[in-house]
């Protein structure tokens, strides 16, 4: 080992040093990675012109040194970098340009990711640079007060520009709706952010619609439809997942005719056992499990008709709230199994505003409508990069192309294996 890679560590040294001396070795080991990285991009480019020669023979694209030194604020800290530059004989315009580090990046993306986190945390905008200091090092620059206000700016404008991109050629096989309740300054209360997820013929997870409602009513809700089909959005959706708002599906029967709906498992659960005993709970989310995991549809029809002998005489409100949504709750039996995970609930939904609510709900002061549009939208904007494709996409195609499935299966298969054991 080198005496390089050694830290001092004297016995009355005390502990805040020994962890100021961690965190300078780890700057140190991103100073190091970072640099590694851009030659290895400045060798990429140069290989691109090894063939060009000038006038007199040269190579035509030579290194030059490097541009002035600068810091870039990451998630470990500050970090000087240098980026190196080219040199072109043929004077012919050829510039390097690192993609890792653009000319005018001041902060990875780690960083800006995690200022709406501490706004939507209650951190107010004056006390930003006090708290990105304890994470950051105290000589972060470039985030005062000015700065995350210019920011939330952005992100507003941003949202604004992205409910008017175009969606034209675009396909969504199936979709997912629910109403977000947030704290809202000076607003109702029954005020929330309505958000459609889309799922593409890619099998690629998507943020589809977002923008404020009111009571989750099909008022709120047809406009957002509406809205995405003037951006191109022509081709309706196979299927689209929510809860029991009346409004979205009123909406939706006006804007998409087409589309078939099928209901959350996971709402329609917590509110048949909200009308049942503490004491019944446990006994009937069993029953409930046995419906919509079934593996034929019906097997699903048996476990529901169970349900309804076991509690219909002594729960009749559980019994109704159940039974009304009984064809919307099984529609999922006519799709690919593979999917049946994903189309069972609004899950792509909940998992991911969960975080976002357990932040907004401690929320100090509340925040206006348009700041926390403009903050929930940069917060899905960075979980969408990890959103996963649904299960058995390949198998979008085939429901696209109106491929019959029965129980999960296609038809055509199922009559296939029949015909070979009637034959057999």
């Amino acid at each position: 080992m080198s005496k390089d890679n050694l830290i001092a560590f004297q016995a009355g040294e005390s502990s805040a040093s020994f962890r100021d001396a961690l965190t300078e070795l780890v700057r140190n080991g991103a100073r190091q990675i970072i640099a590694e990285a851009v030659e290895a991009e400045l060798q990429e480019f140069l290989a691109q012109y090894k063939d060009l020669k000038d006038e007199q023979g040269r190579k035509a694209v030579v290194r030059n040194g490097y541009l002035p030194e600068r810091t870039i604020v990451t998630g470990v800290g500050e970090v000087e970098i240098q980026v190196p530059k080219v040199r072109d004989r043929t004077h012919s315009g050829i510039k390097f340009n690192s993609s890792l580090l653009p000319p005018y990046l001041k902060r990875a993306q780690s960083v800006e990711e995690v200022l709406p986190w501490l706004y939507l945390k209650g951190v107010s905008t004056g006390d930003f640079s006090e708290a990105l200091a304890s994470l950051l090092g105290a000589q972060a620059e470039g985030l005062s007060a000015s700065t995350i206000s210019r920011l939330k700016a952005k992100w507003i404008e941003e949202h604004q520009q992205w409910q008017k991109r175009s969606l034209a050629g675009k396909r969504y096989v199936y979709l997912w709706a629910d109403g977000i309740y947030f704290n809202i300054r000076n607003e109702n209360d029954r005020q929330c952010i309505l958000v459609i997820i889309g799922v593409t013929d890619t099998g690629v997870k998507e943020l589809l619609g977002l923008e404020a409602g009111f009571r989750e009513s099909e008022l709120s809700w047809k406009p957002l439809l509406l809205r995405l089909q003037d951006q191109g959005l022509k081709v309706a959706p196979e299927l689209a997942v929510g809860d029991g708002a009346l409004g979205f599906w009123k909406a939706l029967a006006l804007v998409f005719p087409t589309t078939k709906t099928q209901r959350c498992w996971v709402h329609k659960t917590a509110n048949v056992l909200n009308k049942l005993p503490k004491t019944q709970q446990p006994q009937a989310k069993s029953a409930l499990h046995e419906i919509y995991l079934a593996a034929t549809k019906d097997e699903a029809n048996k476990a529901f008709d169970r349900f309804v002998k076991i509690y219909q005489a002594k729960y009749p409100k559980a019994v109704e709230c159940l039974v009304k949504d009984r064809e919307a709750l099984l529609a999922f039996y006519d799709f690919p199994a593979e999917h049946w995970v994903h189309l069972r609930t609004t899950n792509p939904i909940e998992s991911t505003f969960a975080t976002v609510r357990l932040r907004t709900d401690k929320t100090r002061g509340c925040v206006s409508q348009d700041s926390i549009l403009s903050l929930v939208f940069k917060l899905v904007q960075s979980a969408q990069k990890r959103w996963l494709r649904i299960r058995g996409f390949k198998r979008l195609g085939e429901v696209i192309e109106g491929v019959k499935f029965k129980d999960g299966i296609r038809v055509d298969q199922q009559d296939d294996s029949q015909l070979n054991q009637d034959a057999a």
